[in-house]
């Protein structure tokens, strides 16, 4: 077993270099996650109806307890691999396997549902250019009808224009996440302030709560839904390993970006539903936000056109973090004996991780082409990003609190408010109530989706037994044991990282801490 850890390590990439700084490390969570209410909107609105503020603010709730989360094990532990890595340390090689597994599904739908939705803020424009509207282009193929044919088309040249530049290795830069961050950062404020000024009638929200509310069914699966729009801390997590000085810096990105998404989703939501009915947005679940933001007096006829092309260009490069989430997510599970580092080898021209980029865009491929035969295509990959998303969040909040119990020698630059002082083998550990508060809230909205989601209940524990299988051969073949962990040098491990982050005082505290430990042992001996 030895040799073949060996063999393992003696494959990694050089490590990833630490040149992400404060700015950047917001923005590329926010190029992401400002992507998210352009989906989530209609698709929310579409069962939450008059609901849609309640849903978005409850389902914003648990975000910030998620965000919470993934600030403190982020700036403990920053390093490319985000969940399943913080899921690996806790529970282990085999429920680390199971995060893993998760948002590799979630990556292939990123890839997906964001072409999908980028798609579909182009379509915005097609009465110009065509002269008629998306929903005209349609067929019946077998049992299959009303299939979107065209929208499908553009989906797939989309993802495959992502393939051909990620294999070639041009990638949209630091300055251009920037770049588009901001812009979409201004042109969200500007819609919910010109929103509210000049088009928004409370009565009409108040009118829409008291005879529009959901039934019960709706209400559950519209919050399963709303967490679409709460997604993107995993990329800072991501990002972590190319962050310059972490332990600072991901506190302050993270809590900034956790209020500002949940304040521009409850905006959104309140905004819309005072300016135009439910039913609007559930008819216009390609491209909501440009239907919002035409529907506003005096901008609206500029307004509606220029949120449809940020929104097609911003979801576009959504979709390709989809893309390079996979590779560095396969990086790191490569680095422990997850899976083979096969996944990671590089084209020998251009030097990229072109099995990967090639695996996972064509499984996004697959699930565009099956989503398209559903009556709608967003919806369907809405509810498995839902699984996914849950599941795995759901084993970080595990995590956190077994790290708290197993690893309290790591320093935490960053901890989750509301802890509990427990004396635990003669030392005082912080239990987290508010991780605990989290766990259970993430766990209720994946009940919701299992018990919603016709599709996601299905489809995605699916997807975790087709990844069990390989997980299960690969390891049998290794000769590593399959549902225990492989010896891992966690200390070793943390060391290299604060060396890497260059985090010397945390690194200090650390090997104190271990001295102090190896002391006690000593003594009891």
């Amino acid at each position: 077993m030895k040799n073949k850890m060996a063999q393992i390590h003696s494959t990694e990439k050089l490590e990833l270099r630490r040149d992400v700084s404060v700015w950047g490390s917001y923005m590329w969570g926010f190029a992401d996650v400002g992507a998210d209410t352009y989906v989530a909107l209609g698709l929310v609105m579409a069962y939450a109806q008059g609901a849609t503020s309640l849903v978005f603010a409850l389902a914003g709730i648990v975000y910030i307890m998620i965000g919470l989360a993934y600030t403190e094990l982020a700036s403990a532990y920053p390093v490319a691999g985000g969940g399943p890595y913080f899921t690996l340390r806790g529970l282990g090689d085999f429920w680390g396997f199971v995060g893993g597994s998760a948002l590799l599904l979630d990556y292939t739908i990123d890839i997906a549902l964001f072409a999908t939705a980028s798609a579909g803020y182009i379509n915005f424009f097609m009465p110009y250019i065509l002269g008629r509207d998306i929903g005209s282009f349609v067929l019946s193929i077998g049992p299959f009808h009303e299939v979107h044919y065209f929208w499908c088309i553009e989906t797939l040249i989309l993802i495959s224009i992502l393939i051909w530049v990620n294999i070639r290795g041009v990638k949209e830069s630091s300055f251009l996440n920037e770049l588009i961050g901001v812009l979409v950062i201004i042109t969200e404020s500007a819609l919910v302030i010109m929103g509210f000024l000049f088009a928004w009638k409370p009565e009409l929200l108040v009118l829409q709560w008291k005879t529009q509310f959901p039934s019960l069914h709706n209400f559950m699966y519209g919050s399963s839904l709303a967490i679409i729009s709460f997604v993107g801390l995993e990329s800072i997590s991501q990002a972590a390993q190319e962050t310059r000085r972490p332990a600072t810096i991901i506190p302050r990105t993270s809590l900034t970006l956790i209020f500002t998404v949940f304040i521009f989703a409850v905006a959104f939501s309140t905004l819309g539903l005072g300016v135009l009915p439910w039913q609007e947005f559930a008819k216009h679940m390609d491209n909501p936000i440009a239907i919002l933001s035409k529907a506003i007096p005096l901008i609206g006829f500029m307004a509606g056109p220029f949120a449809a092309g940020l929104g097609a260009l911003i979801l576009f490069i959504s979709s390709n973090t989809g893309v390079m989430g996979a590779s560095r997510l396969t990086y790191s599970l490569s680095k422990f004996g997850i899976i083979s580092p096969w996944f990671n080898a590089v084209h020998p021209k251009f030097r990229t991780p072109a099995r990967t980029i090639i695996i996972f865009s064509m499984i996004g491929i697959v699930e565009t082409v099956l989503s398209f035969l559903t009556p709608s295509a967003i919806d369907t990959l809405g509810n498995m990003y839902a699984f996914g998303a849950t599941l795995g969040y759901t084993l970080v909040f595990i995590a956190l609190i077994k790290l708290r119990f197993s690893d309290p020698y790591t320093p935490r630059p960053y901890k989750m408010p509301l802890n509990l002082r427990l004396k635990f083998k003669g030392r005082k550990v912080d239990f987290p109530l508010l991780g605990v508060i989290g766990m259970l809230g993430v766990a209720t909205i994946l009940f919701m989706v299992v018990l919603t989601h016709t599709i996601g209940r299905i489809a995605g524990p699916a997807w975790i037994l087709l990844c069990f299988i390989y997980y299960a051969w690969y390891r049998k073949k290794e000769k590593f044991p399959i549902f225990r962990s492989i010896k891992h040098n966690w200390e070793k491990e943390q060391i290299e990282v604060l060396t890497s982050a260059e985090e010397y005082d945390l690194l200090e505290q650390y090997k104190n801490a271990l001295a102090e430990r190896d002391k006690k042992r000593m003594e009891i001996k």
